[in-house]
């Protein structure tokens, strides 16, 4: 996206059952699953779902309670918890095949510490963080409001709402925002896909929708009638699993940023954090964050590359996108990797990533979420080197 100028700009969310989603929250389910048995179990976990089946493929090092009937039980209840009851996919009665076997002793000794040795990174790639000061979570508005549509009719359909009634599970939906100099000013259109019961007619979906689009943009910014597209196709009665098969990984860009920067390729869900696709692309935006919140900037990009095996980061890069206020990206990179231990065990050890947190991020995205306290979920998020930045900075 352009720091300033006049252009349209988009991005999609998918609903938590959308078959992708299923699949994420499944692999993720088996990730804390490990973790809250071992905070050093080894994890890298695929799941597919189709009608009526899921399997479950990967590798994974941990303790001998974590069984694979266990593990079926974990994707049943992850499918029973997003609402899957249909009679081409159901929680009661899918086929569930589990296909996890041990880590590859090739990479583990390229990953494990041993002796003068720090632990290595689980793969070589690139990992790109970003933020912006569009929203208040410091988010791209497009994928924000985007989110926060699905996720409303989520909550919703949770505690049964008359608002969403007849609403299933299945859902897509694709913002694209107005920039004026940069900076978003509305909606020329919003296009919602919902599953639904057979019941209701595409109007009456139509009715639901509206009012939840309307109250999750700010005032003002609803598009026209005829550029507000629900269930742009007709009847969308089959849908999730049934409809379309799932796998893991398949919406990397509903998961960071929304097509508004880089992505460096990897999935996230189903790898424990040892993986740098997954902590490393969570330490850039974490860093990102705190830059933009600082204030040095009003739009960030990091860039951080690993080696598989290889400890440090073979490099860090900042772009500030001419939004920096006097400030020397050089020096920034430096000081960046004086505030934070950028090895995977320095990842882990400050965002405290070796804990059963994945769930929560399976579906509305990564970043631009509010922590839960309590669980201390999405530690990525919090703006805690605000002030070291501040400081380091004249600011």
């Amino acid at each position: 996206m352009r720091a300033n100028g006049d252009y349209l700009f988009t991005s999609e969310s998918v609903g938590d059952g959308h078959p992708d989603k299923v699949a994420d929250r499944i692999s993720d389910a088996v990730v804390d699953a490990f973790l809250a048995a071992d905070p050093v179990a080894r994890v890298a976990c695929e799941t597919l779902v189709t009608t009526n089946r899921i399997i479950l493929a990967g590798e994974t090092r941990g303790p001998a309670s974590i069984t694979p009937d266990y593990l079926m039980h974990l994707a049943r209840e992850a499918v029973r918890d997003i609402g899957y009851d249909q009679a081409g996919f159901s929680w009661r009665d899918a086929q569930i095949e589990c296909h996890l076997h041990a880590q590859s002793a090739d990479i583990a000794q390229g990953v494990d510490a041993n002796g003068n040795k720090d632990e290595g990174a689980g793969d070589q790639g690139i990992m790109f963080g970003f933020a912006c000061n569009e929203t208040g979570a410091l988010m791209p508005a497009p994928l924000y409001y985007a989110h926060k549509i699905l996720r409303t009719i989520s909550e919703k359909r949770r505690i049964a709402s008359p608002d969403v009634a007849g609403l299933l599970p299945d859902a897509k939906s694709q913002v694209t925002l107005r920039y004026h100099q940069g900076k978003p000013v509305g909606a020329t259109s919003v296009v919602v896909s919902v599953q639904h019961e057979d019941e209701l007619s595409v109007d009456e979906v139509r009715d639901l929708v509206r009012p939840i689009v309307a109250d999750a943009l700010p005032a003002g910014w609803m598009p026209p009638e005829q550029e507000f597209y629900v269930n742009p196709t007709g009847k969308f009665v089959i849908g999730g699993p049934d409809g379309d098969c799932g796998l893991t990984g398949r919406k990397i860009i509903v998961d960071t940023y929304g097509g508004a920067a880089p992505h460096g390729g990897g999935a996230f869900s189903g790898k424990d954090p040892t993986k740098v696709d997954r902590s490393a692309a969570y330490a850039c935006r974490y860093l990102a964050k705190n830059i933009v919140a600082a204030g040095l900037a009003d739009r960030c990009t990091i860039q951080i590359s690993y080696a598989i095996g290889i400890s440090h980061p073979l490099s860090v890069y900042v772009n500030l996108h001419d939004t920096g206020h006097d400030i020397d990206e050089a020096k920034l990179e430096r000081t960046l990797r004086d505030l934070m231990n950028l090895s995977p065990r320095g990842i882990r050890e400050h965002l405290r990533l070796n804990r059963p947190i994945y769930v929560p991020t399976a579906a509305y995205g990564h970043f631009g979420r509010m922590p839960d306290h309590d669980r201390d979920t999405f530690p990525w998020e919090r703006l805690d080197l605000v002030e070291a930045l501040k400081s380091t900075f004249g600011r």
